[in-house]
């Protein structure tokens, strides 16, 4: 029996389905602890997370488990033990699970028993829970293993410590949402540590996959509840950490408490590490963005610059006979500030092609919104031409707030590959434009100093797509919209309940209709960065033909 153990912990990026290139990535992070007596990853490291229904694919499932034997191998060397995080197949049945690799061989394996179903998770359809699971000896200390929402729930915790358990380490893939890392510490993970009277280590990935991104934020909390470390937010990082055993049980040597990003910064991050990964895991050379003039594309602009680079990102400017100086001199100002490429490429040509082209068809018809999203249209045409003849992908540059009204041109300002801000309310895009002219991000790759001029977030914000538009003509003042669409949205609240917080009831039953009304567009538009707990896509699942009102 040992009264020392060294555990490195390894917060740390993923490909999804990249089974050798994980495998080989865990390798050379052990490289990196040569003392340690354990090495710990997070949840599914060796498959990536979430893979989705790409683990009921039998022939994926095997390569996954020779994978692990071959990992198993490696630890022969005399280095740390692994604990790594995959998918199993017993009696038939799929489990998420994960494994301790020692002395070149399996030593046990552990099956996670509460698989979250609410969200974005979707496990009770993909897995079959584990049983409550028993602890497992490594150096003669025994070691509880609760898989993440084991450890967001109370019972594996408590059943592991009433088998023995010694210490508690959850590895976890557990997504960014707003205010998630101190609610993991402050309120879930401490709860654990109160009800067990055990010393807990969280570890979790960061990076992007797909709509979800990983902030990282691991910690440790000795049996007391104190922190002894907490690894940084959004970067990867190996943390060697000391425990010993006490009279009271085991502690772990106090080491760097970082410090997590306040708001706006973290909702900034999360956009930078989505957009960077999935550019960059997809194989794009860069990106290319339409810049209008506008807050929500200049934001844009710059989440790609901090994200992959000036050098990468290619702006393009699409005037029309309506865009106004001002915009194009804002939109010129906004690529010089980024250092980012702009071309201008005006649209009249092809306005005016069309306006040919159908004027026997539209001859009897009144100039409507048709006319505007033509515009947008010939826009998007434009975009992806440029996309599908050099490589770079299309970011669109659409925010929450219009998705959910559906003031968005589908197969026009929606044509794209992957926006950033679709799950940030227009107010939450005012709030990071000001804090990214005034900040650089730790990870941002961008300019230093402001990346677009002030009147592009004092200026009332306009599609220009007819004379002298602006947002509010047809809708609330965003500070009120945005209150609305969250109560209806995030909080599923009726008309009447928002109504009763004040609001017109007039505007109330429109919005709600033209959220509703909306979803056909919302399933077709590119996927984006997740921020709080009802993004479109993953976690509102809304049918599209739906003849329900509140009102």
């Amino acid at each position: 029996m040992t009264d020392q153990l060294t555990i490195a912990m390894a917060q740390i990026n993923q490909r999804v389905g990249d089974l050798s290139g994980n495998a080989t990535a865990m390798l050379a992070w052990r490289a990196k602890a040569p003392g340690a007596d354990l090495i710990v990853f997070p949840e599914q490291q060796l498959i990536g997370y979430p893979a989705e229904d790409l683990v009921l694919k039998p022939v994926f499932a095997a390569k996954a488990a020779a994978q692990l034997a071959e990992l198993a191998l490696a630890t022969a060397d005399g280095g740390p033990a692994m604990l790594v995080g995959s998918i199993f197949v017993d009696g038939g049945a799929l489990y998420n699970g994960i494994a301790l690799l020692d002395g070149g061989r399996i030593v046990a394996v552990r099956y996670k028993h509460e698989l979250p179903n609410y969200g974005t998770f979707d496990e009770k359809r993909i897995f079959t829970p584990g049983p409550l699971p028993e602890p497992v000896e490594f150096r003669g200390v025994k070691l509880g293993l609760p898989i993440c929402e084991d450890g967001w729930l109370q019972p594996v915790s408590t059943h592991l410590a009433k088998q023995g358990a010694e210490i508690l380490i959850s590895a976890n893939g557990s997504p960014y949402e707003i205010d998630k890392d101190d609610r993991r510490l402050e309120q879930i993970f401490a709860a654990r540590v109160a009800e067990t009277g055990l010393p807990l280590l969280f570890l979790n990935r960061v990076g992007g996959q797909d709509e979800l991104v990983f902030d990282g934020s691991s910690f440790i909390l000795n049996a007391d509840g104190t922190a002894a470390h907490r690894l940084p937010d959004w970067t990867e990082e190996l943390r060697v950490t000391h425990w010993h055993r006490k009279g009271t049980g085991w502690v772990c040597e106090a080491g760097e408490l970082a410090v997590w990003e306040d708001h706006p910064a973290d909702i900034y991050s999360a956009m930078v590490t989505g957009l960077r990964d999935y550019v960059d895991t997809n194989r794009f050379p860069g990106v290319v963005v339409g810049l209008s003039g506008g807050i929500d594309s200049a934001i844009c602009a710059a989440i790609a610059a901090d994200a992959l680079g000036p050098d990468r990102v290619w702006c393009v400017m699409l005037p029309s006979r309506y865009t106004s100086q001002s915009s194009l001199d804002d939109a010129e100002q906004c690529a010089r500030m980024i250092g980012c490429r702009l071309d201008t490429i005006p649209i009249s040509p092809a306005v005016d092609a069309f306006d040919v082209m159908l004027s026997d068809s539209f001859a009897d018809a009144k100039v409507d919104i048709t006319e505007e999203n033509v515009q947008s249209r010939i826009r998007g045409v434009t975009l992806m031409a440029l996309s599908n003849k050099f490589g770079h992908m299309l970011m669109t540059t659409g925010n929450k707030s219009e998705m959910s009204v559906g003031y968005a041109t589908i197969y026009g300002d929606m044509a794209g590959g992957y926006d950033p801000i679709k799950d940030a309310y227009k107010m939450t895009v005012f709030a990071i434009s000001k804090w990214r002219n005034a900040n650089k991000p730790r990870i941002g790759l961008g300019p230093d100093g402001p990346v677009m001029p002030e009147s592009i977030i004092t200026k009332p914000p306009s599609a220009e797509l007819r004379p002298d538009q602006k947002d509010s003509d047809s809708l609330p003042e965003y500070p009120v919209l945005d209150k609305m669409l969250h109560a209806l949205v995030e909080e599923e609240l009726s008309v009447d309940e928002v109504v009763a917080r004040g609001f017109d009831r007039a505007d109330v039953t429109r919005i709600e209709r033209l959220l509703y009304l909306a979803e056909y567009k919302r399933r077709q538009a590119p996927p984006g960065v997740k921020l709080g707990t009802r993004n479109f896509g993953r976690d509102r699942r809304y049918p599209i033909t739906n003849a329900f009102r509140s009102a």
